[in-house]
């Protein structure tokens, strides 16, 4: 016959049990939560840095790949270098077809890209790409580049600053497409545009330039497609020095500059 004390002691030691029963169960159940939440967490960082180094975190989806590369600057490291942009706002203007060729394909002709980094003063060639140089001209003229921003730097794989949109968002044009001129330019060798040139973008098909154009401040490999219409000064190389040395704002080479690059004045004149 079980004793009082007895029972009292088995009913002690089940209420023990009980507790350490809740307890495991409750340890079990916390490093099953814990493995859970450190594996979402894992798939969440690993899937964070896949999308960052596949550039699909940045701002500009036109990334351009490459493994040798100069880091670039984050916004949060880098002071602008460059003044504040001129009172104005951007003309709205659009053509429905290209200007009519009205250059002195003999003459000299500069252009100079007044912006808040400096002035970047160009040599153009005329006479190699006549179209080019009259559109540019034309645009100048009626006042098309004034204070518009460069939209994008590149400093991963090739190394240009791209100009000439006035909505700032990499497809603006004025309406019309001008020809390709001058792929054959002695200065392309071994498909390099050599430091200094400035080029016409386009779409990546033939003849689709329109106003939107790069300068080109480190060798940069690249096919013979984009029309090459002038060089640049010593003095405006080292304007776009000092905006690459700022970097753009992705970190990822390619993006919109951190320098604020506005053209407050683009004027072509003739000598």
């Amino acid at each position: 016959m079980v004793t009082q004390e007895q029972r009292k002691r088995q009913l002690a030691r089940e209420k023990f049990l009980r507790q350490q029963q809740r307890r495991t169960s409750a340890r079990r159940k916390a490093r099953v939560r814990n493995s859970v939440i450190a594996s979402v967490l894992g798939v969440i960082i690993i899937g964070s840095l896949a999308l960052y180094t596949s550039g699909v975190m940045k701002d500009d989806d036109k990334a351009n790949a490459s493994s040798e590369t100069t880091p670039s600057a984050t916004p949060s490291a880098v002071k602008d270098p460059c003044e504040k942009a001129a009172a104005g706002s951007v003309k709205t203007q659009s053509w429905k077809k290209e200007p009519a060729v009205t250059i002195d394909k003999s003459a000299k002709y500069t252009m100079t890209l007044a912006t808040t980094c400096g002035d970047i003063d160009i040599a153009l060639k005329a006479k190699a790409a006549p179209h080019t140089v009259n559109s540019f001209s034309f645009l100048a003229g009626k006042g098309y580049f004034d204070h518009t921003k460069c939209h994008r730097l590149t400093t991963s794989g090739i190394y240009v600053l791209q100009c000439g949109d006035p909505t700032g968002s990499g497809s603006g044009g004025p309406g019309y497409t001008i020809p390709d001129e001058n792929l054959k330019d002695t200065s392309l060798k071994d498909n390099i545009y050599p430091a200094g040139t400035i080029a016409m973008a386009n779409t990546g098909q033939a003849h689709t330039g329109g106003s939107q154009f790069f300068l080109v401040y480190q060798d940069s490999q690249l096919p013979p497609s984009y029309t090459p219409f002038g060089t640049v000064s010593a003095d405006g190389m080292k304007v776009l020095a000092k905006i690459a040395g700022a970097g753009e704002n992705t970190g990822a080479g390619d993006g919109a500059p951190n320098a604020t690059v506005v053209i407050n004045k683009a004027t072509v004149t003739k000598s």
